[in-house]
């Protein structure tokens, strides 16, 4: 059975992140740090960063996990957590594709080991094959979907990569080389020849990542998919699909520090470009931004339409495809629950917030919810207010320590209603942690953003 990745990456081009250690440069870490470790000692720093990048509409992130083999972690005595950091940096990736929803696929991250390979010997590459396969094997056990090695200059040290990666097994592979302006490996290999040798080995995509940009990697993938047509012509297996991740272009000095000069509409032009050569998975590297992801996504959407979600492993049956009806007393809401309306943009304000921002005056009435199971009362005493310019409705929780119906429940009622905002009061007194952060993720999946916190009335022997 074929895997869920490559079965959606025959039906259309899917759209990957772009750099990690870009953003954290950008956050103030310096180049020298090892930004693998950060998967352990600053864990929300680096989910955060794939947040965005699922918010800007990738469908692939990868962990922060370039430099988590044992090579290169021994320069920062750390060859000894090689198992931790990478399954940490999984499981990083995974809850920010949980907390997001999105249907989004996580690839291990899998980069060079940083050992020169002048002319290696069997023991060597023996080495080599057993430093990749440590870090391919906690990343599969971690979680990953599949793996993408990437920013290989040595086609000698892919190759042990890929073998690694097949010993380990029940992962699709992404195969990436780095080529350079002359449109050659820095060991001297042409497009074709990485073609050849990633064709004879069986991976499923192959490509260029890293690079000089993405006219350059245009050209680069041209050469190979046409190397990969004349496999074709010979009946020889090939790979059918491949990847192109560029650069930003070269980095620019100012001051103390670079800059990546390509935009995210010129980016958002080559996706479209990539796609139409016949590349299924794009995305980007050094340089690139959240902001050049969502012009990319932006850009394949208006070429090819917006993807229908399908999460990893499940049906891909959507939620809902009859309209949903609601019925309550005299009113009954027949329709789909808009995406929008449930999940608002990031960063979209509330009117009530716009308001306060404005310095416009606000009045807001509180409500007490119901004893019992009718909210009727209560929805038109709301809508009465409504009438008179009221702009919130305040609804308390439990007020005097007394069981009421939930204010959660009743705030979606009376948006649902009336189309009032509502503010709820939240109460600590009663609620562990556990079930504090809970409700709080179901009133933003309800659509209610306006809370006022409380200890709450004390209880009553």
């Amino acid at each position: 059975m074929q895997h869920d990745f490559l079965e959606q990456l025959q039906q259309r081009p899917l759209l990957c992140d772009g750099a990690m250690g870009t953003l954290l440069y950008a956050r103030g870490i310096a180049y020298e740090r090892c930004f693998d470790e950060f998967n352990l000692t600053r864990p929300a720093l680096i989910q955060g960063i794939h947040s965005e990048y699922i918010s800007a509409g990738a469908q692939i992130i990868e962990t922060n996990t370039f430099g988590a083999n044992r090579a290169k972690l021994e320069a920062y005595n750390l060859e000894g957590r090689v198992r931790d950091i990478n399954r940490h940096a999984v499981k990083l990736a995974r809850e920010a594709r949980e907390i997001s929803g999105q249907s989004v696929f996580i690839a291990g991250a899998v980069g060079p080991s940083g050992r020169p390979l002048q002319a290696p010997d069997e023991q060597r590459l023996s080495e080599l094959r057993a430093i990749f396969r440590e870090q391919i094997d906690a990343l599969l056990v971690g979680g990953a979907d599949l793996l993408i090695l990437e920013t290989f200059s040595s086609l000698a040290e892919l190759r042990q990569a890929v073998l690694a990666a097949q010993d380990v097994g029940g992962l699709p592979i992404v195969a990436q080389m780095s080529f350079y302006e002359d449109g050659h490996t820095l060991s001297g290999q042409s497009p074709a020849r990485v073609a050849a040798v990633l064709n004879d080995l069986g991976i499923d995509v192959m490509g260029a990542n890293c690079s000089v940009g993405p006219a350059a990697t245009l050209d680069v993938l041209q050469e190979m998919i046409a190397a990969a047509r004349l496999f074709l012509d010979n009946e020889q297996a090939i790979p059918q699909m491949f990847s192109a991740q560029p650069n930003a272009g070269l980095p620019t000095r100012i001051g103390n520090r670079f800059f990546y000069m390509a935009t995210p509409d010129y980016f958002a032009d080559y996706a479209v470009r990539f796609a139409r050569a016949g590349v299924q998975l794009i995305g980007g590297c050094c340089g690139t931004t959240p902001h050049h992801i969502a012009a990319m996504r932006k850009a394949l959407n208006d070429a090819y339409g917006a993807a229908t979600p399908s999460i990893p492993g499940s049906s891909r049956e959507t939620l809902h495809t009859k309209p949903v009806e609601i019925t309550n007393g005299k009113v009954t809401i027949a329709g789909l629950i808009e995406e929008e309306v449930i999940l608002p943009q990031q960063g979209t304000k509330t009117r009530l917030q716009e308001k306060l921002a404005a310095r416009e005056f606000v009045v807001s009435v509180e409500l007490d919810p119901p004893k019992g199971l009718n909210p009727a009362k209560i929805l038109e005493g709301a809508a009465m207010l409504q009438k008179v310019g009221v702009d919130c409705i305040n609804i308390a929780d439990s007020p005097m320590a007394r069981v009421r119906m939930g204010c959660i429940a009743l705030a979606r009622l009376i948006q649902d209603h009336l189309g009032i905002e509502t503010i709820i009061h939240f109460t600590t007194r009663d609620r562990n942690l556990m079930a504090l952060q809970s409700e709080l993720l179901g009133a933003h999946a309800l659509g209610i953003r306006n809370i006022l916190s409380l200890t709450g009335d004390p209880l009553h022997v």
